[in-house]
């Protein structure tokens, strides 16, 4: 049998991790008020963080901190100054998903372990490799992997040393994890910056199929599936839910501690599962785990399920009945949620006082005792106390100098409560370096002799000159009927590959050795055999150049010096992600994200040698899910997914919101279902702002059906694209007339 795997829960405030405590989980990953995935939930301050950790690491509990945003130039000083104080922690990891955070910590805090987010969306073997560069020594992989999947990329991870991270319970995202613009794109509520609305679980127009909540996955939980998992090598099983109260992480947390200790203890997992029914749930599914992906998935109802699963496991033979029933649920679970509550206020995460002790007289050593409730320590110094001001002899012993020099302990999970020198005779002297050398031996005595970190002063990129070299035009294009563009102008063309084509490898292939022109342009996601596919290509084409949105096809190009360039969906928003890819991986440019706003985007630096380029039209992606999106709205023939769905299916459709907007369904041979928003992006302004920044702008004319209409063909928009990077007149009048409606809202509301 494998090592015991960790249990992992969520703890979203005080109350939370304390009840995850009391259920006895493993681990907690918790988050701040400032830089976490989880900015609806209560989060920690900064001050209760160390209270919090010696908590927990008297129970035998690890805390992981979630930095698990992207940030902003604008934000890394005040990142830095908490990674300087977390250094100083008893943290035992944070949680990344910033490439930028990645550099800085792998360059500058090695002393901190990192572990890659779920919104990194790692599922293919390249980016395991990719997150090892960056010394990350585990990854939480994509809840939609299937254990097959899993098994693979954990023996992957066992030879590059990371550990893999597998969520077992709580909410399913329609969407890729990092994938998912829909909140960022209707309320400037990004889900890359912890402030997901949740639009997906809202009401919209019936669709055909009659479903109110088309977008509404029922919750995961592979409570019955503890052998597959264990089998797999996993290291860490992950409870979702930072935004859930107390009673119901200890409910859940309680339950899979029990089905750990039954499956360690007597080799079998327990087959009831009913405790999980009794907080909240939307009904479960472990479909994406067993490779078994169905409409079965889905519910019309994102609210609470517990009641309605009591009616149905009761089959009440009256109202009465079920009315009396279901008041017996609540009072029960009113009682339960009580007992719970008495549980976790016998926990605290109040600093541990500590009472330090002075002694010395003239031409003895100065004794430092440090007493607290669980241990004392003496601190002898090496020099002798002196009685007059010589050379080297800097600071009369008082009670003020003496606070003043060990306050610092306040910083840590220790408070001073007293300080004592009844014993120290007056008008002592001992040098000022001797007093700092007994301050930080009790301090890394304090801190399991682990020794302070001195602040550190990570350099910053500074803005070289701005030169007057014209942008120049991209266009993106994914058919072979748009390959004559190729020979009516001198942009750059990009051709996007499918997220599956090993059927067409041979076939895309030759299209791209017969057409030298054309840029490979990988998508975000590629699994299993797709991404084995891919990798084959590299080596059968040897591109001169690719875009890549998945970072282990960077990776393999990076393997063999293949010149590459980070994709928008790979979320580059700050100077430091750029340098990450740079020294890290040889990129030679990068994709900036189209979230960030004009103010955002000022802040960004190029390294030296390095290319930026920006979307300036485009479809507006909302996400890409690998669900059968047509289930809930148009319905389909299959119950499931299949091998020839993803390679052979072509359909497309919409839902509306409540607020009358559309949103257009889009699955392509080949792809993944994805959903667009109703007007596409035009965003001429960035062109005029930020003169000199952007090397290339990308024009995306992939034929995706939107409200926004081109009244031009695609070689005639190219020129036209092409008349107002060099300044035409009447240019910017005329792109406007022939591409409308649309839409720059992210452009002006940024993260």
């Amino acid at each position: 049998m494998n090592k015991r795997i960790e249990l992992l829960a969520p703890g979203g405030d005080i109350d939370s991790i304390k009840a995850a405590i009391a259920a006895g989980t493993d681990a907690i990953y918790c988050g701040l008020n400032q830089f976490n995935a989880r900015n609806r939930a209560t989060n920690i301050n900064i001050e209760d963080l160390n209270g919090v950790i010696h908590l927990a690491h008297k129970n035998n509990c690890k805390i992981f901190l979630t930095l698990n945003i992207i940030m902003v130039g604008s934000e890394i000083p005040y990142l830095i100054q908490l990674l300087n104080k977390l250094a100083n922690t008893g943290i035992d990891a944070v949680i990344v998903q910033d490439m930028g955070l990645f550099y800085i910590l792998s360059k500058y805090y090695k002393g901190i372990e990192i572990h890659a987010s779920t919104q990194l969306n790692t599922h293919n073997e390249g980016q395991i490799k990719f997150i090892s560069e960056l010394t990350g020594s585990r990854v939480n992989l994509s809840r939609e992997l299937s254990i097959h999947e899993i098994n693979e990329l954990t023996l992957v991870g066992q030879k590059k040393n990371v550990l893999t991270e597998v969520f077992v319970h709580g909410s399913y995202c329609i969407s890729f994890s990092g994938l998912c613009y829909l909140s960022s794109v209707q309320s400037g509520n990004s889900g890359n910056r912890g402030r997901c609305s949740q639009p997906c679980r809202d009401r919209y127009l019936q669709t055909p199929e009659g479903k109110d909540f088309p977008l509404n996955l029922k919750d995961n939980s592979s409570y019955l599936d503890l052998k597959l998992l264990s089998d797999a090598g996993v290291a860490s099983i992950k409870i979702e839910g930072r935004i859930k109260k107390y009673e119901y992480v200890y409910t859940v947390v309680n339950a899979w501690k029990k089905q750990l200790d039954s499956f360690y203890s007597q080799d079998k997992v327990i087959p009831d599962n009913s405790d999980l029914y009794k907080v909240f749930n939307r009904d479960f599914s472990n479909s994406y785990l067993l490779g078994d992906i169905n409409k079965s998935m889905f519910i019309d109802n994102p609210r609470d399920n517990s009641v309605d699963h009591l009616s149905k496991a009761k089959n009440y033979s009256n109202d009465a009945e079920k009315e009396d029933d279901h008041l017996k649920f609540y009072k029960q679970k009113e009682g339960f949620t009580k007992e719970i509550k008495n549980k976790i206020n016998g926990l605290s995460i109040a600093k541990i006082p500590l009472t330090i002790t002075i002694t010395g007289e003239l031409g003895s050593h100065l004794n430092v005792r440090i007493k607290t409730p669980d241990t004392s320590f003496t601190i002898i110094s090496k020099t002798r106390l002196a009685q007059k001001k010589e050379k080297g002899i800097a600071k009369c012993l008082t009670h003020k100098f003496l606070l003043e020099r060990f306050k610092i302990i306040n910083d840590t999970q220790y408070t001073i409560k007293q300080l004592e020198l009844d014993n120290l005779h007056e008008d002592l002297f001992i040098s000022f370096n001797e007093v700092t050398s007994i301050r930080k031996k009790v301090l890394s005595i304090l801190n399991e002799s682990k020794e302070m970190v001195s602040p550190i002063e990570v350099p910053f990129l500074k803005k070289g000159k701005t030169f007057k070299t014209p942008s120049i035009l991209s266009v993106l294009i994914s058919s072979k009927k748009d390959l004559s563009i190729c020979e009516k102008t001198d942009a750059d063309i990009f051709f996007q590959l499918p997220n599956s084509f090993e059927d067409h490898l041979a076939e895309l292939s030759c299209l791209f050795i017969e057409n030298k022109k054309l840029i490979p342009w990988f998508p975000s996601v590629l699994i299993g055999e797709d991404y084995k596919t891919a990798v084959k290509f590299l080596e059968k084409v040897k591109p001169k150049q690719i875009v890549t949105n998945n970072t282990g096809i960077g990776y393999e190009a990076y393997q063999r010096n293949i010149p590459w360039i980070a994709g928008p969906y790979l979320n580059m928003a700050n100077s430091f992600s750029l340098l990450c890819l740079k020294e890290k991986f040889n990129c030679s440019g990068s994709f900036i994200s189209n979230e960030l706003s004009k103010y955002q985007l000022k802040s960004l630096i190029a390294p030296k040698d390095f290319k930026l380029y920006y979307s300036i039209y485009h479809p507006i992606l909302l996400l890409t899910s690998r669900q059968c999106l047509m289930h809930q709205v148009t319905g389909c023939e299959k119950d499931r997914i299949d091998e020839g769905c993803v390679q052979k299916c072509r359909k497309s459709s919409s839902i509306t919101d409540m607020k009358n907007r559309s949103l257009y369904i889009k699955k392509t041979k080949g792809n993944y279902h994805s959903i667009y928003n109703n007007l596409n992006c035009l965003n001429w302004d960035i062109v005029k702002d930020l003169p000199g920044v952007f090397s290339s702008f990308l024009v995306d004319l992939r034929d995706i059906k939107t409200e926004t209409k081109l009244l031009m063909g695609k070689s005639q928009l190219i020129d036209l694209f092409t008349d107002l990077l060099n300044n035409k007149p009447g240019a910017e009048r005329q792109l406007n007339h022939m591409i409308r409606p649309t839409t720059n809202v992210q452009y002006k509301k940024g993260f």
